[in-house]
Parts: C-alpha cells; sequence; structure tokens
C-alpha cells in the first residue's frame, strides 16, 4: 500500500467498494429487465389511446375501471394523476381521428366514451376544476399500429436483455464507438489515450443500463411506461455522462501532463478531488430543477423526468467512481491480478520474496 500525504482521502484505494456498490444497484434492474415484460411500452410503441379526465364529482378508479369496461375496454390501464383526475390508456380508439375536411365528422369512439362517462359520473371538468355539459376530456392522443411500429422497429429482433430493438442497440453501438474514437484522439497527449474513450462508454452503458433497469421495476410495479419522451431523457443522460467523465478525464490529462503525483493512480485521486465539488454543484443544480418540475410538472413528461432525476443522479456518480476508476484498474492490472489470485497463482512479488527466503 503506498503512503499518502495525511488528510489525502484515497478514492482510487476504494475502488473495489465502487465496483461493488455499482454492481449491487446494477443488478435488481438486470434481473427485472430478464423477467418478462421487460419494459412496459407506452401508446408511442405500442399502439392504443390515451386520454386525461377530470370528473366534476367524486369518482373511484375502481369505479372507472367498471366504467370502461361495460364500454368494451376491461384492458383500460388507469392512473391517477389529481384530484378526481385520471390517466386512461386503452387499446385504439375506433375513428379517433382527425375530422374529415369537408362534412360533419361522425360519431367516434372517443365521443361515445365522453357521453357515456357524462351521463355515468356527472358533468367533465377541464384541468382548473371547471365543469359543463359540453366539457370532453382535457387531454387525448392516439397512435396507430402502423405509426408505433415506426417507432419502435418491432419487425427488428429484440436485444435479449431489454426488448430493445436492434436497431435502437446499432444506433446506440455506433454512437459509443465514435465517442470512444472522439476521445482517443482528444487525449492522444496522454500515455495509452485509448483507455479513456472506453472508460468513457462503459460509464455512459453503466448509467444507461441503471435508467433503463429502473424503469423495467417501475413498469412492474406501478406500471410506469416508457415512451418517445423516456428515449430522449436517455439520450440527454448518455450525453450528460460523457459531458462530465470529460471534465474529470481532462483534469487527469492536466495533472498527467504536469507530472504531479508519484504515480497515475495519485495523479487521478488529485484530479479527482480537485473536480469533485464542481461536478456535485452542477449535478444537484440539475437535480433540484427536476425535483421542482416534477412536483409541478403534468404528467406528459413525467417519464422525462424520472428518467432524468434517475440518470443525472448516477451520472454524477459513475464519473468520478466508475469511469476514473476504470482507468486506474486498466493502469494497475486489477483484472488479472485478481484471475491470477482465483486461479491460485502467486503475485511475482511475492514470488521473488519467497526465493529470497529460500
Amino acid at each position: 500500500m503506498r503512503d499518502r500525504p495525511a488528510g489525502f482521502f484515497d478514492i482510487v484505494g476504494n475502488r473495489g467498494w465502487f465496483y461493488l456498490f455499482s454492481f449491487l444497484i446494477l443488478l435488481p434492474g438486470i434481473i427485472s429487465l430478464i423477467i418478462p415484460p421487460r419494459l412496459k411500452l407506452g401508446i408511442d410503441f405500442s399502439s392504443g389511446s390515451e386520454f386525461t379526465v377530470r370528473f366534476e364529482q367524486p369518482v373511484s378508479k375502481d369505479d372507472l375501471h367498471d366504467a370502461m369496461a361495460g364500454l368494451d375496454h376491461p384492458e383500460s390501464r388507469i392512473q391517477g394523476t389529481g384530484q378526481n383526475e385520471y390517466l386512461v390508456r386503452t387499446k385504439e380508439l375506433r375513428g379517433a381521428g382527425a375530422a374529415p375536411p369537408v362534412g360533419p365528422a361522425p360519431t367516434s369512439e372517443r365521443d361515445a366514451i365522453e357521453d357515456a362517462l357524462q351521463a355515468r359520473f356527472g358533468n367533465l371538468a377541464d384541468s382548473e376544476g371547471a365543469a359543463s355539459p359540453d366539457q370532453g376530456f382535457i387531454d387525448f392522443s392516439s397512435i396507430s399500429a402502423t405509426v408505433s411500429g415506426k417507432l419502435s422497429l418491432q419487425k427488428d429482433p429484440p436485444f435479449i436483455c431489454c426488448g430493445i430493438s436492434g436497431s435502437a442497440v446499432s444506433a446506440v453501438a455506433a454512437a459509443s464507438l465514435a465517442i470512444f474514437v472522439y476521445l482517443w484522439w482528444s487525449f492522444r497527449q496522454v500515455p495509452q489515450p485509448f483507455r479513456f474513450g472506453a472508460a468513457a462508454v462503459l460509464a455512459l452503458l453503466h448509467d444507461a443500463l441503471l435508467v433503463v433497469g429502473a424503469f423495467s421495476i417501475l413498469g412492474k410495479v406501478i406500471d410506469t411506461e416508457i415512451n418517445v419522451m423516456f428515449i430522449t431523457a436517455l439520450l440527454t443522460v448518455i450525453g450528460f455522462s460523457v459531458h462530465d467523465s470529460i471534465v474529470v478525464f481532462d483534469r487527469i490529462r492536466e495533472t498527467v501532463s504536469r507530472g504531479e503525483g508519484r504515480s497515475f493512480a495519485d495523479a487521478v485521486n488529485s484530479s479527482l478531488l480537485q473536480t469533485l465539488g464542481r461536478s456535485l454543484n452542477t449535478s444537484l443544480t440539475l437535480i433540484f430543477a427536476t425535483l421542482a418540475l416534477l412536483l409541478i410538472g403534468g404528467s406528459s413528461i413525467r417519464e422525462f423526468l424520472w428518467a432524468m432525476l434517475i440518470g443525472t443522479t448516477t451520472g454524477a456518480y459513475s464519473s468520478i467512481f466508475v469511469a476514473s476508476q476504470i482507468l486506474v484498474s486498466w493502469n494497475e492490472g486489477d483484472v488479472p491480478r485478481i484471475l491470477r489470485r482465483m486461479v491460485g497463482r502467486r503475485e511475482p512479488e511475492q514470488l521473488e520474496t519467497a526465493g529470497a527466503e529460500a
């Protein structure tokens, strides 16, 4: 064990604990992704209709579900979003598209449901709670099977771990390769610069897997669905993760170039301590803003905000306690050393000591 100056917090020396922590927080999500349904797809990917309805009088979730079942929609999934307000997801409603350019619009299934709910539970209300006989759903969207098929690319074989389409996995792989090459070139002045690119890619995959795994668990527990907003948040999280890792890596490059530290591990540890406050402050600012939006935001962006909150938190963690630690482990040969211990081989320095004693 290297001697370190007094008061020097050894982040690098405790990297094994950080690896263990990452494994423990990833494991539940990985298990959930193995168990079908891996992810609960929203109407953006599975087709269907979604509407938000608010009642003037108190209506329970069970009563609303019974009413939808009586209207030939027993598959309806209902989620409370406020006082007497519910988000309802069903299979695609017939005739729920745009009105024809000429002549009156035919009676659609949406109109029939609005009329039936109003006849059973009383007047519907708008988002402010004002009710009237002419009030319909607050929000309504419907996506056909053709459109959802183009979005989700269901014709491609699903990725075995998480049910993501093959094209989506190919896109992530291409982006990861581009990031790897860019970082390799950017850190070309540092010895073995390709390790910086590989470490950043592993960190962003760590963050993406954690977010996807968390949504897999949420989908099984509270019916949280993934939609286009979730994909947008996931891509944002990947960008944030890479950005934060680059800031840390840039400080490591400066420290190594100046010759600070007695070893590469010491240089990394010193760089982490210098950037720790900046990384935490930046992440906390975004986390607080996301929490504020979660408290006041509508149901339409809830999946986006949850993905951002989880991803921002893990991105701040991975840039310091995963990406940088991978660099040190690679430099110091942690994996070969562990493999040698597993097969019972002794370290070279141990063999030299044993020979000297003999």
